[in-house]
């Protein structure tokens, strides 16, 4: 499949007022009462008042149904019968603005070929996607901020399998980013061995967008009042959490990461799994080893982290009701933060210039 986008033309966002408001003299409808049928000018007037209603921090959206890039977000939108709505027939990657520069989109573009390869999704060619992702984010303007991309079978029915006309989409995001508290980093956080079952491996290693597991296991740790939740496989051994992986220190400096045969393979511990050899050169840690890991001795490590795209490396304290190590957040968690974080500015090899 080959996108061909309109040379990535950009609709600007619209700020002027809004004055359309669904009233019955002083008394507002209820929302059976002002069905209706809607202009054109209807729904774009209720899509304003939807952005304004919300504070987001959108800057850029590409669309290959519409063959180029919006910054108005109302208009941040994709047809109801695309299949990634309606049945979760998609998949989705991510890569970061840091100064100005793209990091580390070549694994994370690896990442997303295998995934539509295992959703059987027909992408654009790789440097298509390249392209697209680098001319968004040139339109966005930003020079810090994340990169949300998805490709999708399409639209034209609401069955299963795809309409047999259906062109597949591919969608680019340029926005501010998610943000954690400075708690997660100056205090350690607290996490949870989640009720949810952890994902069977096909679904488990492919990032495709339905993340209805995450989410529930997000909301049960933000309900007991933790942060996160952790998976576990039925053998007893640690997976991962809700969108990043887990990583440990043991008493004797080993610092130790689950197989990938059952959780994500996340771009960036294994950027970070690399880098740590530096670590073991310095003496700050003995060796790097990715195995099994029983929670039993996951808990009872000298330093745990979580680690991801976003969250970068964000020390744990607390699983379950078990203290990690002294209750701190350690040594090597804030020395793995700082390689990451180097790498991010001056990686070689890792960074792709935005043409603004």
């Amino acid at each position: 499949m080959r996108v061909k986008p309109k040379q990535c033309g950009v609709i600007h966002r619209d700020d002027s007022p809004e004055s359309r408001i669904l009233r019955t003299g002083a008394k507002e409808k209820t929302m059976a009462e002002s069905i209706g049928v809607l202009t054109r000018e209807d729904v774009l007037d209720s899509l304003k008042n939807l952005r304004q209603a919300q504070e987001v921090d959108y800057s850029a959206f590409y669309s290959s149904h519409l063959g180029g890039v919006v910054t108005d977000p109302a208009l941040m939108v994709i047809p109801f019968d695309d299949h990634m709505v309606h049945r979760g027939h998609g998949i989705f990657d991510t890569a970061a603005i840091i100064e100005g520069k793209i990091y580390d989109l070549e694994n994370h573009l690896d990442r997303f070929i295998r995934s539509a390869e295992a959703s059987k999704l027909e992408l654009p060619s790789r440097e298509e996607m390249r392209e697209i992702v680098i001319r968004t984010s040139a339109l966005s303007g930003r020079r810090e901020g994340s990169i949300r991309y998805w490709a999708s079978s399409g639209t034209g029915n609401l069955g299963l399998i795809p309409a047999g006309d259906a062109r597949p989409a591919f969608f680019v995001m340029i926005f501010g980013g998610l943000d954690y508290p400075e708690r997660y980093y100056a205090e350690g956080m607290r996490v949870m061995t989640t009720t949810y079952p952890i994902k069977p491996p096909l679904y488990a290693v492919t990032k495709s967008t339905n993340y209805l597991p995450n989410t529930l296991m997000q909301m049960e740790a933000k309900e007991g009042g933790l942060d996160n939740g952790i998976f576990v496989d039925e053998a007893g051994n640690v997976g991962e959490g809700s969108n990043m992986n887990c990583a440990f220190v043991t008493a004797d400096g080993v610092l130790r990461h689950p197989k990938f045969d059952n959780i994500l393979s996340g771009c960036t511990v294994k950027r970070l799994l690399e880098l740590a050899s530096r670590l073991v050169d310095q003496g700050v840690i003995a060796d790097v080893v990715v195995d099994d890991i029983p929670v039993a001795e996951a808990k009872a490590s000298a330093e745990m982290m979580l680690i991801g795209s976003s969250i970068y490396v964000a020390p744990v304290v607390q699983w379950d009701d078990q203290v990690i190590g002294d209750g701190k957040p350690g040594p090597v968690t804030k020395a793995m933060r700082e390689l990451l974080e180097e790498d991010m500015r001056s990686g070689e090899g890792m960074l792709i210039d935005v043409p603004y």
